[in-house]
């Protein structure tokens, strides 16, 4: 190890060099600029990012470890921020990279199973009645209860000429704007982990017991309220179960540091949650553009049953095939 901390306080001079060159040529065009200026950056820079992965795998001194990841990005920026946009590197961090390291993450699966677990459990004691009798109302509330009755059974599905364009995505938009407000209550009170998890649970277990209640035979509206919910389940519940691994997984920043400060730990954690979040956010967008254009028209319940199959084939096929693990994923990660 002693070793090591000599080789690196030897490389500071290259370090500063390199945040010298950086300084003089910015982040823009690097048209102009001398070749041999852009291969000194070129070399420095992939120097610089090979003792970041030593110092990672070594962990040595927080102070390294904040100064070297700002370095590195700063480098970054410089070299390829001027350069046009690069789809197959985008499609390679959205199909690839995020996927597998969401696949990985310790804290979307326990999200995941928090959430799902508890839904499926409330679900299930709600509907049965006889085995379980006043258990959704104690949880949902018989004023809650009379309310979704009473608007669910009063719906009136439309057809899909019946409402304006205008009309379709002001929908949208409110359903994007109600959706997101669960996960990111979820999202935002992740962090403090204890009460992240108290609002993830409440959540999975309410909405669950909304579902096993209105599933129930003979209850007024339950019809048109798996009508309705149908085709944007799978997304809307996957993204909240996403927002509170994303949140979760920051708090675990300050938790478990792994020798770094609790700022820079809880950097570093911030930087893994946002694929998750990213993911979670495009999940609600497509569970608002579901629950506004599909929902509420008077489409076959069989074409809504189908889009909800549809809907939960490609978020494993995402998750779960393009996430699994590759040979060439264990080399990089």
């Amino acid at each position: 190890m002693g070793t090591l901390a000599e080789t690196l306080q030897k490389r500071r001079a290259e370090w500063y060099r390199l945040e010298k060159l950086t300084d003089q040529l910015g982040t823009g065009s690097l048209k102009g600029v001398a070749g041999t200026q852009i291969a000194e950056l070129s070399e420095l820079y992939r120097s610089a990012c090979a003792d970041l992965a030593m110092e990672e795998q070594y962990r040595l001194s927080p102070e390294i470890s904040i100064y070297l990841h700002g370095l590195v990005a700063k480098a970054h920026n410089t070299l390829y921020r001027s350069r046009k946009f690069q789809y197959s590197e985008w499609f390679d961090i959205v199909f690839r990279i995020a996927p597998q390291q969401i696949f990985r993450d310790r804290c979307v699966h326990i999200s995941a199973i928090l959430f799902f677990g508890l839904f499926s459990l409330s679900a299930f004691l709600a509907y049965n009645e006889v085995s379980f009798p006043g258990f959704a109302e104690k949880l949902i509330g018989d004023e809650a209860i009379d309310q979704m009755e009473t608007m669910y059974s009063s719906i009136e599905l439309n057809s899909d000429s019946s409402r304006s364009i205008e009309m379709n995505m002001t929908m949208v938009s409110f359903y994007i704007m109600h959706n997101t407000g669960i996960g990111l209550k979820c999202f935002a009170l992740g962090p403090l982990i204890i009460p992240g998890l108290i609002t993830t649970a409440f959540n999975a277990a309410y909405l669950g017991a909304v579902f096993g209640y209105m599933a129930r035979p003979g209850v007024e509206g339950g019809d048109n309220f798996l009508n309705f919910v149908t085709a944007h389940g799978a997304f809307e519940l996957t993204a909240i179960a996403l927002a509170a691994a994303a949140g979760l997984r920051i708090g675990s920043g300050w938790l478990f540091t792994g020798g770094l400060t609790r700022v820079a730990s809880m950097q570093l954690r911030g930087k893994e949650a946002v694929p998750v979040m990213a993911v979670s956010a495009v999940l609600f967008f497509l569970a608002a553009l579901t629950e506004g254009l599909i929902s509420p028209t008077n489409l076959p319940y069989l074409f809504k049953a189908c889009w909800a199959m549809f809907s939960s084939v490609l978020l494993m096929f995402y998750f779960v095939v393009l996430g699994y693990p590759t040979e060439q994923s264990g080399a990089t990660g």
